[in-house]
């Protein structure tokens, strides 16, 4: 995968490469930031990481792996956006606006990279999960592929709701009606470009965009590793042999107020078409550097070394989990800086 690099705190790729803008202009990546962004010494047996502009950096790498690890679980991290590509950004946002409910939040136009970004949700950024939408000048479709599953999306009146969508052309796939072996009234609904959603009924919440499901080869290295790296909680799993699929839910906190991560195993399954449209989710960290010291030791692959990005100092790192799926890491504090 290329990597071109623009200083921004955008963490999607409009294109199929990794790539970040700033919100209004694009900085050229210095010569100087082109070299290592941090350099390593030995100081009393330990190893010590240094800035480039020659500050030590807040995380000193004198923890052993298993402190690191540890440090994991007491991070404050929070899952901050998904990130997508659409071939129509007005169809899209006018779906997701007077079907779904969601507000725009705001739009961003970048005329030299050619590409506009929009993020929508159901509250602002610096406190609940959002979606942040890309179009690529004059690309109309995208391959979804076979591993992305759906976005979960909790609602007071599921059939009030599922109604609405019809009178608004949009597609529904399951209507109304109790999940298989449960109680919770669920249905499937897919947007314009035919990423697939999935309603469930539930009381008032404080994030009703819910869950982003994701398919994956072996359920139980992916528990370990999401639990291990990036310090989610399992908060449960459901096996269904008579359909022969077994998921798991993680997140950092309970199902009902916070947006978690279900991972789907289908019996006999082990690789998965990613296609070209879904990108990646961001999640806030107070470092990225142990950050990416966690993934490592957790046989996950650091796709970016963690670092400020040029021309701003927001510090982000990125990686792969064992299937393939990536996941950006930002500072927490710079996060909120940039939404300034």
């Amino acid at each position: 995968m290329a990597s071109s690099i623009r200083p921004t705190l955008s963490l999607f790729n409009p294109s199929p490469r990794l790539s970040f803008s700033h919100f209004s202009t694009v900085v050229p990546q210095s010569k100087s930031f082109a070299l290592k962004a941090c350099r390593m010494f030995r100081k009393n047996g330990n190893s010590v990481r240094v800035m480039a502009s020659g500050n030590v950096s807040s995380s000193l790498t004198a923890s052993s792996p298993e402190n690191v690890l540890e440090w994991v679980k007491q991070d404050k991290r929070r899952m901050l956006h998904v990130v997508y590509r659409v071939g129509d950004l007005d169809r899209t946002i006018k779906f997701y606006t007077e079907c779904l409910g969601m507000k725009l939040l705001r739009k961003r136009d970048i005329p030299e990279e050619k590409y506009t970004n929009a993020f929508l949700g159901y509250g602002p950024e610096d406190s609940h999960f959002v979606i942040e939408l890309t179009y690529n000048y004059g690309v109309e479709k995208y391959d979804i592929g076979t591993g992305f599953g759906h976005f979960g999306i909790a609602v007071d009146d599921i059939i009030k709701t599922v109604e609405l969508i019809r009178v608004k052309g949009g597609k529904i796939s399951r209507e109304p009606g109790p999940v298989k072996g449960g109680k919770t009234v669920i249905a499937f609904i897919e947007d314009p470009d035919g990423y697939k959603f999935e309603l469930l009924e539930r009381g008032p919440t404080p994030e009703p965009l819910c869950q982003v499901m994701l398919r994956v080869g072996d359920l139980n290295r992916s528990i370990e590793f999401y639990e291990k790296a990036f310090g989610m909680e399992l908060l449960r799993t459901r096996d269904n042999p008579e359909n022969k699929y077994t998921i798991a839910m993680l997140g950092y906190g309970p199902e009902d107020k916070t947006t978690v991560l279900e991972l789907t195993y289908n019996y006999g399954v082990t690789e998965y078409d990613k296609g070209n449209a879904y990108a990646q989710i961001a999640i806030g960290t107070d470092d990225v550097y142990k950050t990416a010291e966690a993934i490592k030791l957790s046989t996950g692959k650091v796709t970016r070394e963690p670092g400020p990005l040029p021309g701003i100092n927001t510090k982000i790192t990125a990686c792969l989990d064992p299937d393939g799926w990536k996941t950006v890491f930002v500072d927490n504090i710079d996060f909120l800086k940039e939404l300034e």
